[in-house]
């Protein structure tokens, strides 16, 4: 430990010493003088950034000017300014100096985290530290890449290029499985949250299912169920997979004729070989979500389109301090789905419940402002959809088993309203 201090101390000598060198180096630094452990350093820093604001030259002079005789001694005094200059070697290697003064902080505050962490281990709820943990440590790795990015576009627009000379296929996205609806979003992009709004029963379960089913056959979908069991969830996949009725499948063994057996078989066959990734632990946060996305990316690589799926966005417990605050609560949780599509590059589909303003208006066709609970939902969202099914509010419908998914929002694309079939009987979706 003590080396290590000693080389924190070097590299911030380095650090400050070259502003006396090179008075420019003070306008592109991103490092705030919290980030620096010496106090005198931390003080010369600050009275640098302040001559810099005001247009004065970075000197031993206007720096001492600048902190005032009576300070000077918590500085070091006028000697150990000088020698800061002097011990420089080179300007040459300021952001390498720059660099490891973030590294070097980011330590040190892993370790105080780390000691914290071991203190309220022993005494505390362990479910309530392990999650505050994993805030702690994810939001000093969101601080340590803040001003990293150089803001370069040329990697982009290669990247742009590139894209251009290969056949993306006619659905550059996830495919929903569902020709027109894939016409008009061209598929669930990557980096994207989408949200899916429907009131209780109308199926949006089921048509997440769907969804996840079709994706799981070519790449990996991944479903957080806060509502479902994994087994009551596989049960209605089944279902889905080879159109066997449910009401049979509460008892096979009494229900099931021998093609139903056959099908049964292949369902289960059709679903072990895919890709489905299901997780039902009941009262999830979002740094479990998050730590769970995290580690299959990591297993499957950059190049697998993962489409992550939560049911539903209202039942994932939000920070212990909004409690008390249900729309704070969502609200960040929102934030938090649309940073985990962007960060992991995951298409995220969060189903929502519908407020009952639905129920009071003559056309029960959902809006945006029938978000619950939060406007910031429709802020996030890169695209919202709505299912409505007339049969839902009228017995008499003449349409039993139409649904219709009104595209309400589409940050990169137009809006709209596709037709789908309901075959309830198996909680199956067709065009």
């Amino acid at each position: 430990m003590e080396s290590y201090v000693v080389n924190s101390q070097a590299v911030e000598e380095a650090f400050v010493g070259s502003f006396f060198l090179d008075n420019q180096l003070a306008q592109e630094c991103t490092v705030q003088p919290e980030q620096l452990s010496s106090p005198a350093l931390r003080i010369l820093y600050s009275v640098i950034q302040s001559l810099t604001k005001k247009g004065k030259p970075i000197d031993p002079v206007t720096v001492l000017e600048e902190i005032g005789v009576d300070r000077i001694g918590s500085v070091g005094g006028i000697t150990y300014i000088i020698q800061l200059a002097a011990w420089v070697p080179s300007v040459a290697h300021f952001h390498a100096y720059e660099e490891a003064v973030k590294s070097h902080h980011k330590r040190r505050k892993a370790l105080a985290y780390m000691e914290e962490f071991q203190m309220k281990a022993r005494d505390g709820d362990i479910e309530q530290v392990v999650s505050e943990g994993i805030q702690q440590l994810m939001a000093l790795e969101d601080n340590q890449t803040d001003g990293e990015d150089s803001g370069e576009i040329s990697p982009c627009l290669i990247e742009l290029y590139g894209e251009g000379e290969s056949d993306l296929g006619d659905i550059p996205g996830c495919s929903s499985g569902f020709t027109k609806l894939d016409s008009l979003t061209g598929g669930f992009q990557e980096s994207d949250l989408i949200i899916i709004g429907a009131r209780p029963s109308v199926g949006k379960t089921a048509f997440a299912l769907n969804l996840a089913l079709h994706h799981a056959v070519q790449d990996v979908s991944v479903i957080f169920s806060l509502e479902m069991s994994k087994k009551q969830l596989l049960k209605r996949a089944v279902c889905i997979s080879e159109e066997i009725s449910s009401v049979k499948l509460r008892n096979p063994y009494r229900y099931f004729s021998e093609d139903d057996w056959s099908k049964y078989t292949n369902a289960l066959r059709q679903i072990a070989g895919s890709q489905l990734h299901i997780f039902d632990k009941a009262g999830m946060n979002v740094n479990y979500i998050y730590s769970k996305v995290r580690r299959l990316r990591k297993k499957f690589g950059e190049q697998a389109r993962l489409l992550v799926i939560i049911d539903y966005l209202q039942l994932i417990d939000g920070d212990i301090k909004h409690k008390g605050n249900r729309q704070a609560e969502i609200s960040e949780i929102s934030r938090f789905l649309k940073k985990l599509a962007r960060e992991l590059n995951v298409s995220v589909i969060a189903l929502s419940q519908l407020s009952r303003g639905v129920e009071a208006r003559q056309d029960k066709r959902p809006m945006l402002s029938d978000l619950r609970e939060s406007g910031q939902i429709e802020q996030d969202a890169d695209t919202i959809a709505f299912l409505y099914r007339d049969d839902y509010y009228s017995k008499d419908s003449k349409h039993p088993n139409k649904i219709e998914v009104i595209l309400a929002k589409q940050r990169n694309g137009p809006i709209g309203t596709i037709e789908l079939e309901f075959k309830r009987e198996y909680g199956k979706f067709v065009d």
